[in-house]
């Protein structure tokens, strides 16, 4: 596994404690790791330790839209707020954290302090004598290289050939979707004996008709998607039974298992499970709300107001055929060159009635390259990592 240059050297120097330097590597680069999450988090944490605590905040906030449960992110938001003397909602993040690891240190640490200093200045003296830093979320460390990986499990394998497990543990990298075990499913999103007697509902009018069989199928298809972390496929298949003649009790136990998915990043989205344009098109509201990665060119340009509109040619990359035209709407400003090539990590949305689609940007990826790097071709630019 090649390492990212920009990631790398900024993780070095940040883990040097040069962290300006480091701050000033990443946001150099900004447009090319829209929607990394290892990007965001890094610079969070260098912006704590620098002590620009904005920059931490909107850094952090950013993490999060992309790993919404990642113990890094909750430990700098909590310790953010509990700077700002926001004590209940630091403990909150402390608490969630908790949730995912009972033996967090950093977490114990803080709620012993909260509890030691509640309602008193001391809390407040305490965060402004430059002990708050014992509670910062640890800093990246640099991914291991295949050579960094395998080169030690050949050579355990030779020293202890009975050692299975620390071979299969060596040997094995994990790859960028990689997820430790399968995910909870709420209770309140499993079917129950009377959604299984009566699954449909008879009447009006749908989208789709499915049989009794069908939409047990389909919800149960959904669940099991929903564990493997594959939501977009997951929300296919829930679209499908909310456009259908599934019953209302079914119906709402699909919107609470929407409501448990998560926003990807270029990092975590699983690529098998990309929407055409020409499918999403065809059939918009069996695809709302479902993230897609789509290359092409972006024209006619508009930054206003804090937001970023432009017409996307999907498949234009190559500068040889194009899919179809898509507006596109970011929530804040970018910039974004027209002549290069990009892609646009967004969610669908149905508009004019479900008949058309736009998207509703979260990131983007566009090359870094200068104009004559492009020659005999549009460049990819470097991978998110």
């Amino acid at each position: 596994m090649k390492l990212d240059p920009v990631l790398t050297k900024a993780t070095r120097l940040a883990r040097r404690g040069k962290f300006y330097p480091a701050i000033k590597a990443l946001e150099s680069e900004a447009n090319r790791y829209l929607g990394s999450f290892r990007y965001y988090y890094l610079l969070a944490v260098s912006f704590l330790h620098a002590g620009d605590f904005g920059g931490a905040l909107t850094n952090f906030k950013r993490a999060r839209e992309l790993r919404i449960r990642d113990t890094g992110v909750l430990l700098g938001l909590a310790v953010l707020y509990l700077r700002r003397g926001e004590t209940d909602k630091a403990v909150d993040y402390y608490l969630e954290v908790q949730e995912q690891d009972e033996k967090n240190g950093a977490a114990r640490r803080a709620l012993r302090i909260i509890r030691k200093y509640a309602g008193s200045d001391n809390l407040s003296a305490w965060t402004d004598s430059g002990k708050l830093s014992r509670l910062f979320p640890p800093l990246p460390r640099l991914p291991l290289t295949a050579d960094r990986v395998l080169v030690p499990a050949a050579a355990a394998a030779v020293l202890a050939l009975g050692c299975y497990g620390l071979l299969v543990r060596f040997a094995v990298i994990p790859g960028p979707n990689f997820r430790p075990g399968n995910r909870t499913i709420a209770a309140e999103s499993l079917l129950d004996r009377a959604d299984r007697e009566q699954p449909v509902e008879t009447g009006g009018s749908y989208a789709y008709i499915l049989t009794r069989s069908q939409v047990l199928e389909v919800y149960e298809r959904a669940l099991s998607l929903f564990t493997e972390y594959r939501d977009q496929a997951a929300r296919v298949n829930i679209n499908r039974i909310l456009e259908s003649n599934a019953a209302p009790p079914i119906k709402n136990k699909a919107r609470i298992l929407l409501s448990y998915m998560e926003v990807p990043g270029f990092d975590t989205f699983v690529r098998k499970d990309n929407i055409s344009y020409t499918a999403a098109s065809e059939e918009p509201l069996l695809y709302r709300d479902c993230y897609v990665i789509w290359n092409g060119m972006a024209t006619n340009v508009e930054v206003l107001s804090g937001l970023t509109a432009f017409d996307f040619l999907v498949g234009y990359d190559t500068r040889k055929s194009m899919e179809g035209i898509v507006s596109v709407v970011f929530d804040r400003a970018l910039s974004i060159n027209p002549e290069r090539p990009l892609e646009v990590l967004g969610r669908i949305v149905p508009v004019t009635g479900g008949m058309t689609i736009r998207l509703e940007g979260a990131a983007i990826h566009q090359s870094g390259l200068p104009a004559e790097d492009t020659a005999g071709g549009p460049s990819r630019g470097a991978p998110v990592p």
